[in-house]
């Protein structure tokens, strides 16, 4: 798992950004944890439920997800997680899927968010995918006009079944 190809990380101005490790778990957590919506799905300590723990190891041994940290003077500043997947529609297309996109709060509007979405539509293209898909909470307004500016559109619905 790299985050420039060749393992060294992919710089934007004085931002990193670099594949997780196990150290950045907390951070990660605050970082999903930082607003409205998320103050309601998540849970960042002061000791870690497991099932975070249990989650990264996951991703980090599944050649096919890559979950990214942005970094700032070795302080993680942003998330995502993007995950590429084989499929028999649209002629055995691969496909990027991006979830978990978070910035800390007071680095929004800086342009690292764009920056990270940039990369990680580099990363889809470097793996054969010919298409980059996520899916944003309808509650967040401010992010479907963020992706909409980056040239994602909103040609689908969807649906979540929780259980």
């Amino acid at each position: 798992m790299t985050a420039g190809g060749d393992g060294s990380p992919t710089r934007t101005g004085s931002v990193a950004f670099r594949p997780a490790a196990t150290d950045d778990l907390a951070a990660i957590v605050a970082l999903l944890a930082d607003d409205r919506i998320g103050r309601d799905r998540e849970n960042p300590g002061p000791q870690l439920d497991t099932r975070y723990r249990d989650a990264f190891d996951a991703i980090e041994r599944d050649p096919n997800q890559l979950l990214i940290v942005a970094e700032r003077s070795a302080q993680v500043i942003g998330v995502l997680q993007l995950t590429f997947i084989p499929g028999l529609t649209r002629r055995g297309m691969w496909r990027g899927q991006i979830e978990g996109v978070r910035i800390a709060a007071d680095e929004r509007a800086g342009g690292i968010g764009r920056a990270m979405l940039v990369w990680a539509i580099e990363e889809c293209r470097k793996r054969g995918c010919e298409l980059v898909q996520l899916t944003s909470d309808k509650r967040r307004s401010g992010a479907h006009r963020f992706y909409e500016a980056l040239g994602f559109e909103a040609t689908h619905e969807g649906y979540k079944l929780s259980l």
